[in-house]
C-alpha cells in the first residue's frame, strides 16, 4: 500500500460544473492539473456547441477531420465500446490532466473523476471498490508502479449519477487507454442486467476481448468475476463517498 508523505504529496478535491475530481501529486503539479481540466472541458463544450448530438447520443460517433485530438480519442473509444462518446468523458478529462502533469515532469500523478481514474505511479497504491453492498466491502486492487499512464474506470447501475442500463454493483475496466477504459466500463455495465453467472461471463468476455482492454471485473447480486489481466484483490478500508476511490494506507 501507498505510504503518502503529505509534506510532499497533495490530495485535493476540485469541482467545476459537472466535473468533480480528486487530484493527487506533488504540489508543483496541482495547478497544472486544474488548468488542464479547464482546457479539456472547453474542448468538449466546443464540440457540443458544434454538434449537440455528440452530448446525448448513446450510439458511437465517428470523429470528423477537424475535431480536436481529444474528441477523436473519445469517438474512437465510443466506436470500440459500442457506446456514445460521452461515455468516455470523465476518463477523457482525467487523462488529459495526467498527460499535462507528465509533460510538466510528474512521475506520480492521479486524477479520479467520478469513479474513473487516470494515473501514473512510481510506487504501489491501492484502489478501493465500493458497490453499496455490505457483503462486498473493504476490498481494493493492489496497483504496482506503472511504466506510463494507465486507466482504472468503473460504472455502476446502483451507485452514482452516471447513466447505466444495467444493475451491477460495480463494473471496472483496466486499460492503458483511459478513455477506452471509461467507455468500456459503461458498456460492461450495460450488459449486466440480471447478474446471473452466464450473463456476467458473456459480458466480461465481450468487453475483455476489445482491443486495448487489459482486463475487467464485475460485482453483481453477490457474485464477483474477473476476466483478463486484473490486479490482485486485497483487503483495504474503503471510503464510501464514491464508486471507486483511491485509498492511501
Amino acid at each position: 500500500y501507498t505510504r503518502c508523505n503529505f509534506d510532499v504529496m497533495n490530495k485535493i478535491h476540485f469541482e467545476i460544473g459537472e466535473t468533480a475530481v480528486t487530484i493527487v501529486s506533488e504540489a508543483d503539479y496541482i495547478q497544472v492539473a486544474k488548468d488542464a481540466i479547464f482546457d479539456a472541458r472547453a474542448i468538449i463544450q466546443t464540440k457540443i456547441q458544434e454538434d449537440s448530438y455528440f452530448k446525448v447520443s448513446f450510439e458511437p460517433i465517428v470523429a470528423e477531420n477537424g475535431d480536436d485530438d481529444l474528441i477523436k480519442r473519445m469517438c474512437s473509444a465510443s466506436v470500440s465500446a459500442g457506446v456514445g462518446p460521452m461515455a468516455g468523458v470523465a476518463g477523457a478529462i482525467a487523462v488529459y490532466a495526467v498527460e499535462r502533469m507528465c509533460i510538466a515532469g510528474a512521475r506520480y500523478a492521479i486524477v479520479e473523476n467520478g469513479g474513473d481514474i487516470a494515473l501514473i505511479t512510481d510506487r504501489e497504491i491501492s484502489v478501493g471498490l465500493y458497490a453499496n453492498d455490505p457483503s462486498f466491502e473493504n476490498l481494493a486492487f493492489r496497483i504496482p508502479n506503472t511504466n506510463g499512464i494507465t486507466g482504472i474506470c468503473s460504472s455502476s447501475g446502483l451507485v452514482g449519477p452516471s447513466v447505466s442500463f444495467g444493475n451491477s454493483g460495480i463494473c471496472t475496466v483496466f486499460s492503458d487507454d483511459v478513455i477506452l477504459a471509461d467507455a468500456c466500463a459503461t458498456a460492461l455495465g450495460n450488459l449486466v442486467v440480471k447478474g446471473e453467472s452466464g450473463e456476467m461471463s458473456f459480458a466480461l468476455e465481450t468487453i475483455g476481448n476489445i482491443a486495448g482492454v487489459n482486463g475487467c471485473a464485475v460485482y453483481c447480486n453477490g457474485l464477483f468475476a474477473v476476466y483478463g489481466d486484473v490486479p490482485e484483490l486485497v483487503r483495504s478500508k474503503v471510503n464510501v463517498d464514491g464508486i471507486t476511490k483511491i485509498e492511501f494506507n
